[in-house]
């Protein structure tokens, strides 16, 4: 597929889709916002649980991420969510999405955004739609949230 057969593709539903890729270990109330906010943009959010199959060559927490996430969304039809790996423009291909939604907390994260949106509009011609996370969410991330759970402090507030 070129980039240009890309720009034009329709997504499955007829509205307007995007895909929003993430290895999401935790799902985070920050994650959580940008999925509740995109929907305010987009027809269908996708989010996309990558899996880095050296890491995790069962792909064991792409799956237990997906059934959680799932959960989470299931009485929004608007959301759906998949498990991938590979490149994200194909993931966004196999779903019919138009659009990468993305979150942003910080400059340094600003920067490695805009660079993959330059390099996934050459590959694809998706375009990216970045959204800053919201001042009160801005300090979750989840390595912080994975390094409290590393020490058995309770993280119950940074998830939905």
């Amino acid at each position: 597929m070129t980039a240009e057969s890309m720009k034009t593709r329709p997504s499955t539903d007829g509205g307007r889709t995007a895909l929003f890729p993430g290895s999401f270990r935790p799902f985070t109330k920050g994650h959580a916002s940008i999925v509740e906010r995109g929907l305010a943009l987009f027809d269908r959010v996708v989010i996309a649980v990558g899996v880095n199959l050296e890491k995790d060559p069962e792909g064991l927490h792409g799956a237990e991420a997906v059934r959680a996430i799932e959960a989470l969304y299931a009485g929004e039809p608007r959301v759906e969510v998949i498990r991938y790996s590979g490149l994200t423009v194909e993931a966004a291909r196999e779903a019919g999405a138009q659009f990468l939604l993305r979150g942003v907390r910080t400059v340094k994260d600003f920067e490695y955004e805009r660079d993959m949106a330059d390099v996934n509009r050459k590959l694809s011609g998706l375009e990216t739609v970045l959204l800053y996370s919201l001042p009160e969410l801005s300090a979750v991330s989840s390595s912080i949230v994975r390094e409290l759970e590393r020490f058995g402090a309770d993280t119950s507030e940074f998830l939905p």
